[in-house]
């Protein structure tokens, strides 16, 4: 609001409610050419044949996972998104569309209709943004991060990078600890279920 010389209540004035400025926001997102969707040293060519593989890595882009100022709203309201009107969910649903309809066209995988693929990587790649935001272990969020783009990758029918080939984890645990842990979750959830 500084930047722009404005108060949040002159801004806010802008819009009759906060769901009118969420779906702005959303609509914003594919459609104005003047607003920066990408991220400093990752560039997507959409004309490309090759933009499905492109997206994916972008989206998952250390810069895109850095950068949470000018995150995809996608990443950054969907919690927001779910308690608003349908206003709002019809422009995150616009979004989501249009970046299915993206990463559809090049999605090489055929063993289910490309749409039905398309939607379970943009699914794949916003989800995984968003939880690898909210950890607290910046190489666990950094290894989820590489194991969603090869698992998005290898969807599409893309070329995988070699730093996203299936590779053990490097959180990997022995048997034991393996054990013990399956052993701490049932606890934990039999006792949320009390």
């Amino acid at each position: 609001m500084a930047q722009a010389g404005l108060t949040r209540g002159a801004f806010y004035a802008y819009f009759e409610s906060k769901s009118d400025l969420y779906a702005e926001i959303l609509g914003c997102f594919f459609t104005d050419p003047n607003l920066k969707s990408r991220w400093e040293g990752v560039d997507v060519d959409l004309a490309s044949p090759e933009a499905g593989p492109q997206i994916v890595r972008a989206y998952l882009s250390q810069q895109h996972f850095d950068d949470v100022e000018n995150s995809c709203p996608m990443v950054a309201l969907p919690s927001d998104v779910a308690r608003s009107d349908q206003k709002v969910k019809a422009a995150f649903e616009s979004v989501f569309r249009a970046m299915v309809t993206v990463l559809g066209r090049d999605v090489k995988n055929t063993t289910q209709p490309s749409e039905d693929t398309a939607m379970a990587i943009a699914g794949l790649c916003i989800g995984c943004m968003v939880v690898a935001r909210s950890l607290n272990d910046s190489r666990l969020s950094d290894h989820l991060r590489d194991a969603a783009t090869h698992a998005a990758l290898v969807l599409g029918g893309w070329k995988r990078d070699p730093k996203t080939s299936a590779s053990p984890s490097p959180l990997a645990k022995s048997p034991a600890a393996l054990k013990r842990t399956r052993q701490d979750f049932r606890r934990t959830t039999t006792r949320a279920k009390r």
